[in-house]
Parts: C-alpha cells; structure tokens; sequence
C-alpha cells in the first residue's frame, strides 16, 4: 500500500511539469501569402503560423521548430521548410508568437507583423504544419522522432490531421485555432474555424480567457491537458 502511495504521488508531481510544454499549441495558420493572384488580391503578403501558449506560464520554445509538408509530403523536406526559433526564445503566458513565411517584393497583399521570419512557402488551399521540440527532418508522416511533435494541423486534402483535417483554405482566409487559441480537442476539425486571416503577435492583447476551463471532449488528450493547466 506504502508503494502504491509514493508512485501517485510520484505520478503527481511529474504531471505538471509537462503541463507548460503541452499548452503551446499552433492558433492560426495561412497559407495564402504571396500569391500574384488579384482575383482575389491575398489578405497577406507572406504565408504565416501563429503559436499561443495557453498556459500561466511561460514556456521556453528555443530549439522548437515549426515545420511544413505538403498535402501527402513529408516534414521538413526541405530547409527552407522548416523554422527553428532561437535559443532562448520565451512565449509568455495567455500570448502568441507568429512566424511569417518567405516574401518577395511582389508579393501583394498586407504586411504580416511578425515576430520572426521564415523561408516556409505553404500551399494556399492544403497543406500541413508541425510545432516540434527538436527537429525531424524529411520524415514522413507517422515516422516523427518519439516525444517530438507538439502539435500539428493539417487543412484542405492534407494527410497527417488532428482527426479530421480543416476545410479547404485560400488568399483569403485561414484555419484559426476556436476561442483565440484555447479549444484543443484533438480534431482540427472542431478546433479550428475557417475564417478571415487576423494575425497576433507577441504584441498583441492577451486572450483573457487565460487560466479558465478548456472546452475539450470527454477522454481527449486536450481533456487531458486541461486539467493540470
């Protein structure tokens, strides 16, 4: 019985120290930057992925990379499709980082605020972004290095999904994360609304939702997580 105590109480004390980590989740994704289209003309200038942390804590994200495939290709199958943030990068609790992808001059639409810049060009329509704790390089879908991957969405015909993958996206409009950033059921699905591009940045108000239950199905792991947040 002894035993049995000190494991659960073991078991206690380790949870929490993943909770942080867990909470930082991809909130918005747009992969419509950078088109020459003008029917219609993109929202934005460059491709972008917004990060949230959900968490009353900040988390430590440098060395994490954010990674992109193509509907049925592999992550980071090129580097130019795979974003590593600085060592010592910080997202402070209940805030966003958002990472803009590559640009050229000609490309129309509105600038993206950005905290960093990347070389990532998207898909408009389908596609599929990782949030990773190290890199995996050129591996396909399934075969990530074990306790790696954060997060990951996929939109359009993408493979790879949360459950079901979002709707198909365009110039102008992009798959954002339900609640600014706090729903995680585990269905990109359901956590995700196709919907006007709206980028947040470090600088942008904090979700004041921050610190309240998450809306998650039953036996869910973002159930799961919710509950040592």
């Amino acid at each position: 019985m002894k035993k049995f105590v000190i494991v659960l109480a073991l078991l206690a004390l380790a949870v929490p120290a993943l909770a942080a980590p867990s909470s930082v989740r991809i909130s918005q994704v747009y992969g419509g930057g950078g088109s020459t289209s003008t029917t219609p003309v993109p929202s934005y200038n460059r491709d972008y992925v917004e990060i949230y942390n959900a968490s009353n804590t900040a988390v430590n994200i440098g060395n994490w990379t954010i990674e992109y495939g193509s509907a049925t290709g592999n992550w980071g199958s090129s580097a130019s499709n795979i974003f590593t943030f600085p060592v010592g990068t910080m997202i402070p609790p209940c805030q966003y980082i958002l990472v803009g992808g590559a640009w050229l001059a000609t490309y129309t639409g509105a600038n993206v605020p950005y905290d960093f810049a990347g070389l990532f060009a998207a898909s408009a329509t389908s596609g599929k972004i990782g949030l990773f704790n190290a890199v995996n390089t050129n591996l396909a879908c399934g075969l990530e290095i074990a306790g790696t991957l954060v997060d990951k969405v996929a939109y359009g015909t993408s493979n790879c999904a949360e459950g079901t993958a979002v709707g198909l996206l365009s110039t102008v409009t992009a798959a954002i994360r339900n609640r600014g950033g706090y729903t995680d059921t585990d269905n990109n699905l359901n956590d995700f609304t196709v919907g006007t591009p709206a980028p947040r940045n470090l600088l942008s108000p904090i979700n004041l939702e921050c610190g309240l239950p998450v809306a998650t199905e039953a036996q869910s792991w973002g159930s799961l997580k919710g509950s040592y947040r």
